[in-house]
């Protein structure tokens, strides 16, 4: 896999992108719900991905993106469900393979976000 992500940068260039919860877009987008669990959800994720950037074997790259979130009309209960179930969670447990502390921590913060 290495050979590949090597051969790729040579011949592809990259622009980094930070996730976009603060941008005007997703903020309408966000307001447009009016749902709280969502606003709370995306407040824990924001907190995730500071310690996601603050972990020395992660950093900047490994930031959780808004399009997890994107191109739905209603933020369901289930939905949301979905997405810290079997997206992000399951990203972590690869992230933390070995602080299984740290996932539990997470997991907990961000499944109570939309209880």
């Amino acid at each position: 896999l290495a050979m590949i992500d090597y051969a790729l940068r040579r011949r592809f260039s990259f622009y980094p992108m930070k996730p976009g919860f603060d941008s005007e877009g997703f903020k309408r987008y966000q307001f447009m719900f009016k749902n709280e669990k969502f606003d709370t959800l995306i407040t824990t994720v924001k907190e995730l991905n500071d310690t996601i950037v603050k972990d020395p074997s992660l950093g900047f790259g490994f930031e959780i993106g808004h399009s997890y979130f994107c191109n739905k009309t209603e933020a369901t209960n289930e939905w949301l469900r979905a997405i810290v179930n079997h997206e992000i969670i399951p990203m972590l447990e690869e992230y933390w393979f070995d602080n299984k502390d740290k996932i539990e921590e997470w997991s907990e913060k961000l499944r109570t976000a939309i209880k």
